[in-house]
């Protein structure tokens, strides 16, 4: 192949940047932040009539978060060399890690967690840019031309990145930012990573659940159905694969034992490992208490804001839950039910629909690109995006728990959005710079 000019395979020109900047993302971008801007002022107005630019409240500063976001997408986008994410991925990653050890012992105590660097006005928190370095440095480690995700030392590795920045940020007491980094299963699966695994955390996860709403034997019998229809229906299909059955049977009786050890863990887990604050919430959530002036006074509050705007909403400004404050922490981790109040069901569904089109779009881009550590990177966008949506929305309607996590783009907070704008429009460059001479 010829190269000239700087140029490949005969294209003289090269590709500009209404080609190959994907225009559709960036227009998902601006949506989220400028709506979610004008639902953070409605959250925090409260009947005064200060302006939206006032840097006295929420909605002020949030202006200047979402022009300082600007001015750093341009620089993401168009300043820095893309190939440079994956020389500095280890770098950042080992650098964003001392900071997540550090703030456990040098932050406040805020609520219960020491996660947030305070430097003087400005709060920063290290776990925002944690799902940046873990989605590069896994990027770059399993893009390598001789990884394989059955090897189980690639595993292992693969693993151990994305468990050591999960596990530091439960130290931190930062239950909801580190569920986060469950979504990475998805890159793991998109990269070969077996189905079986799945169904095996899903398992535990329903038996979990079950064992603590009924009794152990319901969770045995129901862990004992499963197994075996899984096993009936292996050998319906493979009747003539005798290594087949062999290694089903052996997946067969491994499951049933670690559902078994999660049946009789489940007491020990929910007592003695999880939190007081977040075994209320639990409870709550699944029925097995009440307390709607306590714990579950914020979902309660989010449900009758959302349920109230109907199909339409109140109008802009004049939701009652809203206007008069009923919901706790609106602005940020509730944002979602001033969507609800205000705008109604339409409103929500436009931005569900603005978040399900960018993921759509990413893992699209991704499926395509040239570059494996591109394809790799952004499914962890994908997936990040996806978690922060379906565990705050989830958390609004009452079908999470409250952990306190923020809808990406949209919740009121600087250290959030510069990190999702970071992570959205490193991969922009990234998807850009495949397509220039493609």
């Amino acid at each position: 192949m010829i190269i000239e000019n700087g140029t490949a395979g005969g294209d003289t020109s090269g590709r500009g940047l209404l080609q190959t900047v994907d225009w559709r993302l960036v227009g998902c971008w601006l949506a989220l932040v400028l709506f979610g801007w004008i639902n953070i002022y409605a959250a925090v107005r409260s009947g005064d009539p200060t302006s939206i630019f006032d840097l006295g409240c929420n909605a002020g500063k949030q202006a200047l978060w979402i022009g300082t976001s600007v001015l750093l997408a341009i620089f993401v986008l168009f300043v820095i060399n893309p190939h440079l994410w994956e020389v500095i991925s280890v770098p950042s990653y080992a650098v964003v890690y001392v900071l997540l050890v550090a703030v456990i012992f040098l932050s406040k105590d805020v609520k219960g967690s020491h996660s947030w660097f305070e430097l003087g006005p400005v709060k920063f928190q290290p776990a925002e840019l944690s799902k940046i370095t873990t989605s590069l440095v896994l990027a770059a480690f399993m893009s390598r031309p001789n990884f394989k995700m059955s090897r189980r030392r690639d595993f292992l590795i693969a693993a151990a990145i994305v468990l050591f920045p999960m596990l530091t940020i439960v130290a931190e007491s930062e239950t909801g930012s580190a569920l986060v980094y469950v979504g990475f299963i998805f890159v793991f699966y998109r990269e070969g990573f077996s189905g079986w695994f799945l169904f095996m955390m899903g398992m535990a996860i329903l038996l979990f659940i079950l064992t603590l709403v009924t009794n152990w034997w319901i969770s045995m019998i129901v862990l004992g159905v499963v197994c075996l229809a899984y096993y009936i229906n292996v050998l319906r299909h493979s009747r003539r694969a005798a290594r087949v059955r062999r290694v089903s049977l052996r997946n067969m009786i491994i499951a049933f034992a670690a559902g078994v050890v999660m049946i009789f863990a489940t007491n020990f887990l929910f007592n003695h490992v999880l939190q007081e604050h977040q075994r209320a919430r639990i409870e709550v959530l699944l029925g097995m208490k009440e307390d709607p002036s306590g714990v579950g006074y914020n979902v309660r509050q989010s449900m009758i804001a959302i349920g109230s705007g109907g199909f339409f909403g109140k109008g802009y400004l004049n939701g009652t839950q809203t206007t008069y404050g009923f919901v706790p922490e609106q602005s940020t981790d509730f944002i979602f039910c001033t969507v609800g109040e205000e705008w109604g069901f339409v409103g929500c569904l436009f931005v569900i629909l603005i978040y399900a089109l960018m993921i759509a779009w990413i893992i699209q881009d991704a499926d395509r690109a040239r570059e494996s550590f591109t394809r790799i990177y952004g499914y962890g966008l994908a997936s990040c995006l996806f978690m922060h949506l379906f565990i705050n929305i989830g958390m609004t309607i009452g079908l999470m728990p409250v952990i306190g996590i923020p809808l990406p783009l949209f919740s009121y907070g600087g250290s959030s959005l510069w990190a999702f704008t970071t992570m959205l429009f490193i991969f922009i460059a990234l998807n850009k710079q495949g397509k220039k001479y493609f």
